[in-house]
């Protein structure tokens, strides 16, 4: 084994430099600074090489984490690109947002035995980075077009993912969004401050470069039918994700200044991009000034209440029914939020919304204990009766998670199956719906989850629907013969 690795004994574990929280909350700038080589070099050599790597295992996309880190600590940065981008579509996206606390490093052996996870996400970071800096990062070049062309709707993770995968097969691929931009939660909703939009754009630019075709400001069911899209292309593939946000339905939730996770996002992103939003402009999704109060306790939560601190709210409360060790978001946001400044309010739960000439100005809180763990292994919230408060609010952000809309009926295509969650069903082997050479993959299938899922997803599909092309034209090339 190599004598630079091995190092974790005498060398500590050393994430990159984080900004101040004064300094970092006057802007929406990514908070970490990357690696420099040397630091690289360092933080890479700590890395044990075992056997069995609990790292890799618990990558979703299988990333040969200990390959990449080897090559990284002997300094052969263009091999470890090589190695980390075989398997992963967007490094540099998932080394800034997965929750790696929960996925590789959490699951790190020289963590587990006391000596400090090995630094992987902010690693896959500087590396496809680099690579990007160095040029090394090329378009898409088939090496013969096959003739057959896939429609793609959704320009997201799991979109994009098999997009590139298809690509790179020799398929002719459009990729249909509904937004004016191409990233679709990468560019809507995940803030800059975990993820400049630089970053995502001069990935989707690639992609373009490489001979994918987008269709922007287009809604299937609108601008064409799902039966439409499939007459024009070989096969399709619904990768939309799952944005229509679930409800607090309690007293009040008609009131007005409670607003979706996503449209709260969404406009702030928007702004960040330079575009005009009339409900920002004119101070509605806008938390300067206000007492803020967010719902919820996962990573959009986290974005909700971060974004609120750097639009100058007055005051952050963020609202979840049980404690602190039990937030399904990454510890990692919560530690950053908690230095930003947002009051975190555990064990508590909205109970009615009080307001004033149609507008929220006040709600009523249930206090919360824990009780006998559920199906998922978690202790349950229960009320403690008689211990209601109630705290100011100027704006509320509903960030409960989200579920998928109405697919058959908002594509007009009603004999598509779907779960009794909305979720599209699909044959789990092939990928593929009821419907013949139409695929779906991501959020859509399963739920909302994380982007390095969704990434996977679309890899996955990308090879099922490669499989199903090349069967249509074998079967097309029998039909011809025996006629």
């Amino acid at each position: 084994m190599s004598e630079k690795m091995l190092k974790f004994v005498n060398t500590k574990g050393q994430t990159p430099e984080k900004l101040g929280p004064s300094q970092r909350v006057k802007n929406f700038s990514e908070i970490y600074k990357n690696y420099i080589a040397p630091k690289a070099k360092e933080q890479s050599g700590r890395c044990s090489q075992c056997g069995v790597p609990y790292c890799q295992i618990h990558c979703p996309l299988s990333n040969n984490i200990p390959d990449w880190l080897k090559l990284t600590a002997e300094g052969r940065l263009e091999e470890a690109y090589e190695i980390s981008s075989a398997t992963n579509n967007m490094p540099e996206v998932c080394g800034r947002i997965c929750p790696q606390d929960r996925l590789c490093e959490g699951n790190c052996v020289i963590e587990r035995a006391g000596h400090g996870t090995v630094t992987i996400g902010s690693i896959e970071k500087f590396i496809t980075d680099t690579a990007f800096e160095k040029g090394w990062v090329k378009p898409i070049k088939i090496k013969k077009d096959l003739g057959q062309s896939v429609g793609i709707i959704g320009a997201g993770p799991a979109g994009l993912a098999a997009a590139e995968q298809l690509r790179k097969i020799g398929y002719e691929i459009t990729v249909y969004d509904k937004y004016d931009r191409p990233g679709g939660l990468l560019i809507y909703g995940i803030p800059n401050f975990k993820l400049e939009k630089n970053i995502v754009e001069r990935r989707t630019k690639l992609l373009k470069e490489g001979g994918i075709k987008f269709e922007l400001n287009f809604t299937v069911g609108k601008n064409a039918t799902l039966s439409q899209l499939k007459k024009k292309h070989d096969a399709i593939l619904i990768a939309t994700g799952v944005y229509k946000a679930r409800e607090v339905e309690i007293s009040g939730s008609n009131l007005k200044n409670i607003y979706p996770a996503m449209e709260f996002l969404t406009a702030s992103n928007k702004k960040g991009l330079g575009d005009k939003v009339k409900m920002f402009d004119d101070g509605y999704l806008n938390a300067e000034g206000k007492d803020v109060v967010v719902i919820g306790g996962g990573d959009t939560a986290m974005d909700c209440v971060r974004t609120s601190i750097r639009q100058n709210a007055k005051s952050v409360k963020c609202l979840y029914r049980r404690d602190k060790k039990n937030m399904p978001g990454s510890a990692r946001e919560v530690g950053n939020a908690e230095e930003e400044g947002v009051d975190f309010q555990w064990l508590t739960n909205p109970k009615e919304f009080i307001g004033k000439n149609g507008q929220v100005t006040e709600i009523v809180l249930n206090k919360m204990k824990l009780g006998e763990a559920d199906a998922t292994g978690r202790q349950a919230p229960e009320i403690i009766y008689g211990s209601e408060i109630k705290i100011k609010a100027d704006m509320v952000i509903k960030a409960l998670g989200f579920d998928p809309e109405d697919i058959p009926s908002l594509f007009s295509e009603p004999k598509l199956d779907v779960s009794k969650w909305g979720t599209i069903k699909i044959d789990l082997k092939t990928m593929q719906t009821n419907l013949d050479g139409v695929f779906a993959a991501g959020d859509i299938v399963r739920g909302a989850s994380l982007v390095v899922w969704a990434i996977k997803d679309g890899r996955d599909v990308a090879e099922a629907m490669d499989i199903y092309l090349k069967n249509k034209i074998s079967k097309s090339s029998k039909t011809k013969m025996v006629a």
